[in-house]
Order: C-alpha cells, then sequence, then structure tokens
C-alpha cells in the first residue's frame, strides 16, 4: 500500500551512500517525504569521498546483490555495465586458488559477479535513486555536508534527528531538530547510534564482533599491453598454512585493482616496493607474474577497519520505535568476502518488502523490518564470521562444539566445490546470495561434502573452461 497526500509519513535517512540511497528507493511511495542527511559534498563526477574509507578498495556486486539492486532500481545493472563495470561469471571468469590447488573452470552462467570501483557504483545508484524519486509522489531533500548528532524523542519512541551544518561560518553550525515518523541509520562503520542510545536513556543493543586482524591494501594497475592482458580477474585468498591473499580484477577504464589482504603479524605493506614483494608471497605466485605485465597508475592504499560487527536492534524491545538501521550501521562484514554492498540492496528490499506489508512506517513497524533484515544479513554473516573465526586470537577456544563441527563440515565443502560441480554449484548459491544456508546441508551436498573422496584441486590455473 503506497502512501498518498495527507498520510502525514516522513522519514530522515542519516547517510547518503550507497545504503542511504537504497534505504530512500525502499521508502519512496511510502512516505510524503524523506530527508537525507549526508555528511559530504558529492563531486561532480564519480571521485573517491572522505566519508566511504574503503572507496579506494576492490568491490564487487554478487548477483544476489545484483538482482536485489535491479528490483529496487530497474535497469541500474545494465546502466552499471553500460558505464564499464566489469562482469565476471564465477567461477569461469575468476580463477580461485584454494587451499587445496585452483578451482575449475565450470561455465554455469548462473552467478554473474559485477566488478566495479566504489565511485562509479554509487554515483550510478544515486542518480538512478532520485530520477526515481523524482518521479514517485515521494519528496526527496538532500542535506549535504550536514551531519547528525543526536536523536530526539525518549526511550520509547524516537521522533527525529539533531542535525548542524559542516563547513562555512560557526553561526551556521548550530543544531537543528528535523522531525520524522522514521529515522533511518545508514551512516557506516562510524555509526554514533550507541552513543544516541545512552542520551535517550536506554542501554546500547548487544554487539557481536568476530575480529581476525585483517588488513588489506590496494593498488590500480593499467595493463602494459591491452591486448595480452588475461580475459579473467584472479582470486588467491589466505588460509592458515598460508594466511596472505590477494585478488586482481578488472574494472572501468581498462584499468585493473589488486587488493592484498593478510591477518595479524602478516599486514601487506602500502609503500610501492613492500607492496609488490608481498604480492610474491601470498599463496601462489601467478598474480606476481601477472604484474611484470602492467604498470601501477595509483599509489598503494591500506585499509584495517575489517573487523566482522553486528549491533543486535532486531531482539526483542532493542530498539525504539521509529529508529532502524540499515547497512554498516548494523552489520559490518570484514570487506575481504566482498558481500556489504550485495547485503546492503537485500536488506532494502526486506524493508520495501515489509512496507508493502504493513502499510508504511506505522506502529510496529521497525521492529518488523529490523527482523526482516536480518534474516538478510543472516547468510552473508554466519559465512564470514565462520571464514574469520580461526584467525582470531582466541581460535577453536571462542568456538563451541557445533561451530568447530561447522568449520570442519565447512573446510570439507569448500575443498569439493573447487573440483565438484554440484557441490560447487550449491556452494556458489549461498556465497553470492541466492540461496538459504540450508543449501549447503542438503541430503546430497552432505553425501558427496562427506563421504566422497578429499582430491586436491588443480595443480595450476585452469586454462579450459568446462561445461556442466
Amino acid at each position: 500500500m503506497a502512501a498518498h497526500a495527507g498520510s502525514g509519513h516522513t522519514a530522515i535517512v542519516i547517510g547518503g551512500g550507497l545504503a542511504g540511497m537504497l534505504a530512500v528507493t525502499a521508502l519512496l511511495g511510502h512516505v510524503e517525504t524523506i530527508t537525507v542527511v549526508e555528511r559530504d559534498r558529492y563531486p561532480a563526477a564519480p571521485a573517491f569521498r572522505k566519508g566511504v574509507p574503503q572507496a579506494r578498495h576492490l568491490h564487487i556486486l554478487l548477483s544476489g546483490g545484483q538482482r536485489a539492486l535491479d528490483d529496487l532500481l530497474p535497469g541500474t545493472v545494465a546502466a552499471l555495465t553500460e558505464a564499464g563495470a566489469r562482469s565476471l561469471y564465477l567461477p569461469r571468469d575468476l580463477l580461485t586458488r584454494t587451499p587445496t590447488g585452483w578451482q575449475r573452470r565450470f561455465d554455469e552462467r548462473r552467478h554473474p559477479t559485477l566488478s566495479v570501483t566504489r565511485p562509479l557504483l554509487d554515483a550510478v545508484v544515486r542518480e538512478r535513486t532520485l530520477l526515481a524519486a523524482a518521479a514517485s509522489p515521494t519528496r526527496v531533500e538532500v542535506l549535504e555536508a550536514t551531519e547528525a548528532v543526536g536523536l530526539t524523542g525518549d526511550a520509547g519512541r524516537v521522533t527525529g534527528v539533531r542535525v548542524r551544518s559542516r563547513g562555512g561560518e560557526p553561526a551556521d553550525r548550530s543544531a537543528r531538530e528535523l522531525s520524522a515518523t522514521l529515522v533511518v541509520d545508514a551512516s557506516g562503520r562510524g555509526s554514533r547510534a550507541p552513543q544516541w542510545y545512552a542520551e535517550l536513556g536506554r542501554p546500547a543493543p548487544h554487539e557481536e564482533t568476530v575480529d581476525a586482524g585483517i588488513a588489506y591494501a590496494t593498488r590500480e594497475y593499467r595493463p602494459s599491453d591491452p591486448d595480452t592482458a588475461p580475459d579473467v580477474g584472479v582470486n588467491i585468498p589466505g588460509w592458515p598454512q598460508c594466511p596472505r591473499g590477494g585478488a586482481y580484477v578488472p574494472v572501468e577504464d581498462g584499468k585493473w585493482l589488486l587488493t592484498l589482504s593478510g591477518v595479524r603479524g602478516h599486514h601487506p605493506p602500502t609503500d610501492a616496493q613492500g607492496f609488490l614483494g608481498f604480492s610474491a608471497t601470498i599463496g601462489d605466485p601467478y598474480v606476481h607474474e601477472l604484474l611484470a605485465r602492467a604498470e601501477p597508475v595509483s599509489p598503494v592504499h591500506g585499509f584495517r577497519d575489517t573487523c566482522n560487527r553486528r549491533r543486535h536492534f532486531e531482539r526483542t524491545d532493542a530498539a525504539p520505535e521509529g529508529f532502524l538501521a540499515l547497512g554498516d550501521a548494523y552489520c559490518t562484514f570484514n570487506p575481504v568476502y566482498g558481500q556489504g554492498m550485495s547485503v546492503a540492496a537485500l536488506a532494502a528490499l526486506a524493508v520495501r518488502g515489509t512496507l508493502e506489508r504493513t502499510g508504511g512506517p506505522v506502529p510496529g513497524f521497525t521492529a518488523e523490518a529490523q527482523r526482516a533484515v536480518s534474516r538478510a544479513v543472516d547468510p552473508a554473516w554466519v559465512a564470514a564470521v565462520g571464514a574469520d573465526r580461526p584467525y582470531t586470537t582466541d581460535g577453536d577456544a571462542g568456538a563451541g562444539r557445533g561451530e568447530r563441527l561447522a568449520a570442519w563440515y565447512f573446510d570439507r565443502l569448500v575443498a569439493r566445490a573447487a573440483i565438484d560441480p554440484v557441490v560447487g554449484a550449491a556452494y556458489r548459491d549461498v556465497f553470492c546470495l541466492t540461496a538459504p544456508l540450508s543449501r549447503l546441508v542438503a541430503p546430497r551436498i552432505v553425501l558427496r561434502t562427506v563421504f566422497l573422496p578429499r582430491r586436491p584441486g588443480l595443480a595450476a590455473p585452469p586454462e579450459a573452461v568446462e561445461t556442466v
């Protein structure tokens, strides 16, 4: 049920990045007005900006995220492709080195993965969101160079946001209040919701963290001879016996991004010589060899805030009425797994579905919507935490018997997926966020994972593509 004139529902979205814009698309037609509060000023053309600290690093949009994005904003994936984003089908177009060897290149044509720089993706999504807003009954206003400094209301209900301008004359930076039926926190990893909760007189939601201490560094390259450049990306993730990894993938404008990563004690250097040397120490020399045929076109940029963090706003009575957390403000993932943008799209789609069921941000909506967001986040959270747990300071000591059994099973499943088209298809369905976790424990998958012999992957990067 869409909002109509006189419904009186209004919304404020804190943060005008990807999650914020997707929240706007979910709200269109269900509220009369949306005010977006954005700390930065948007660049005139796609460019890196301070408010998106991960922007210089590798970003991918998984097939599940692409479907959600096109459901929210039809035609956006095509627009990104037209703007230069590269589409790589998994596993055909991404050579992947697993702990047991190289993965076979099955030509499934089921999971296209979009490789794109973050500034281009943000610019395209923002443009299409604002165009959709102009065609909707909802009026959208974006307050650039404006920051949220607190919530208004009380412990039981949020009624708006206190904001102030950034920059300009001091007299212009005094706080003012904006009222709203619904406040959506899409302010990212730096969300101050816990502090704002304290100001409202309520405890912060329970926070769960799993920190593998991973850091990564990225540099842009351009192949010296585009005609001889590889036509596929390369992914060599770290594993316990070799806790250094790297991914080398094409993006727009004929450029490639190399992101190197490592756990505590194995962080990649951010100087040019050290970065290049580190690329020779990951689990296979293939990427390092490719760099001999490419020229660096940017400095090395590092990033260390990779902790998996989830604030459980979805639990009973964990959030006041009228407050909803999305994107990294709700749940952040180790970015090395490339899930964050796809999860943001799936979460926004969950919010829109809740609005359609409830008829708008009526009493009880935020609790129902936050639970829907939680369900959208769960598969990616379980996968990221499971992958990072072996690298945490407590390691297996922090895991219960069930989690250790799951880790054993998952280890066998990943090894099997590299060589088995049936298990591999199930693994990719879940990894790409198009199937529930239960897909990995379907009887056929369990039998092939547990009872078939564990065999190594390929000894060298495969050239042959196999039909399935």
